[in-house]
């Protein structure tokens, strides 16, 4: 089929599937079955999911599960996490539970700085626009008033406009560089809203400034736009202890670990290819967290990828250290989150998240999502280190593959129990079953 389709948006749930099965599905029936049985009983709870996004024809399912026994900054708190990869929670509990004997996280956050931009082409003379600028900030400020009172109540909002030359990259090119304070609230909205109401307001002031040739008036607005680049939104969270005080059961050489756990984190720090892995473990700990508090991951995750180039070569998030017999393991990363607005209010697993954290502030909210992250990291390098990564992850990854081989629970519970003593993979897996069924 190659001519599009028109009014698609106003077709009904139904009527979607429909021109979708006669479309693009081979097995219809098949198809259509699997999309209708995640439908929720429940009318009212489908109508509300449906209505998060555009054109929903069902629900995607991911596994929303729970990390318990993180004591951050002296408290104790169970981390819900969404995520589908096996071995992800495990880790973070394993790291949770390991730490919580020697001291726990603390937790900081720096800055709550965030940023928004309007951009725009000007072509004429630089210091008459810098005049300008001068002129019209209190006008652009003024100009926001009605949208940010609500936000000023609570403490948050515009912090700062500054006039950006960037005509060195780009002919013409400057920006309105803005920072905001949005407290609980992500604020991307709150953000925007000022950002085109400054628009608004600049070019038509511009119109009217007398110093300003008829060519200069014409300020060309190309876009205004929150950034998701938030390197002054900076949280830190850490752990430490004596080196000897690494040891456990199977850790028996604390002080061999501690400089293996260093150069592994050297490693990650120069070489851009381990720095990619490494760093995706640990969004393996805070993506988790953003999902299942209702926050925006693809956000977080472009500026903290941002954050880990800024020095001009990507790399570790993550750094350690050991002085006067203390070993140190730290992050620091740029986190914009919310914890009112949004999906915040709406969607009820996000709702049950936010009890399970204690209805945490944004702030708090940074913390706890910096310690996952750290937490998940640590477990991994200290596995990379040690044992190697794939024993306990195809442990945990064990049942996805008996899930493959439409395994019966009786398989399962005698499977289970004959790979805690061996080796995971595929093949084996399979050759196990196939005896088990002969």
């Amino acid at each position: 089929m190659n001519k599009p389709i028109s009014g698609f948006s106003k077709f009904s749930k139904q009527e979607k599937i429909n021109w979708l099965s006669q479309t693009y599905l081979k097995d219809s029936d098949t198809s259509v079955a699997v999309l209708e049985q995640y439908w929720h009983e429940n009318e009212k709870l489908q109508q509300l999911h449906d209505e998060f996004t555009e054109n929903t024809l069902s629900n995607f399912y991911l596994p929303f599960g729970l990390a318990p026994n993180f004591m951050i900054n002296g408290d104790l708190f169970a981390i819900p996490m969404t995520i589908e990869e096996s071995s992800v929670i495990a880790a973070a509990s394993k790291a949770a539970k390991f730490w919580h004997s020697r001291g726990g996280f603390k937790a900081t956050v720096l800055n709550t700085v965030k940023i928004g931009q309007v951009h725009f082409l000007f072509k004429g003379d630089k210091n008459k626009l810098e005049d300008f600028f001068n002129f019209c900030k209190p006008k652009l400020l003024f100009a926001v008033s009605s949208i940010t009172k609500n936000m000023e109540k609570r403490g948050g909002g515009v912090l700062d406009i500054s006039l950006r030359d960037k005509t060195e990259s780009l002919e013409g090119y400057f920006q309105l560089h803005c920072k905001f304070e949005t407290k609980d609230s992500m604020g991307a909205n709150f953000i925007n809203s000022c950002l085109e109401k400054f628009s608004e307001t600049f070019k038509s002031e511009a119109l009217n400034y007398e110093q300003f040739s008829p060519e200069e008036k014409q300020i060309e607005v190309i876009m205004s736009i929150l950034s998701n680049y938030v390197p002054e939104c900076i949280v830190r969270a850490e752990v430490s202890c004596k080196v000897e005080d690494l040891s456990d059961d199977k850790l028996t050489k604390p002080k061999i670990f501690a400089e293996k756990f260093l150069t592994a984190m050297k490693i990650a720090e120069i070489e851009p290819y381990r720095a990619v892995t490494h760093n995706k473990g640990i969004m393996n700990g805070i993506d988790a967290v953003v999902l299942a508090t209702g926050n925006d991951f693809r956000a977080v995750e472009a500026g903290i990828h941002a954050y880990a180039s800024r020095n001009g070569s990507y790399s570790s998030l993550t750094h350690a250290s050991v002085e006067n017999g203390i070993f140190k393991f730290w992050i620091e990363i740029p986190l914009a989150l919310g914890t009112v607005g949004g999906l915040t209010n709406l969607h009820p697993l996000v709702k049950v998240a936010m009890e399970i954290l204690q209805k945490p502030t944004a702030a708090q909210l940074m913390q706890i999502v910096a310690v996952a992250g750290l937490a998940q990291n640590f477990a991994a390098v200290k596995s990379l280190v040690t044992t190697g990564i794939q024993q306990g992850h195809m442990k945990m990854h064990l049942m996805n593959i008996l899930n493959q081989y439409n395994a019966s629970n009786a398989e399962k519970d005698e499977l289970v129990h004959y790979f805690k003593h061996h080796t995971v993979t595929h093949s084996s897996v399979s050759e196990q079953l196939e005896k088990l069924r002969a």
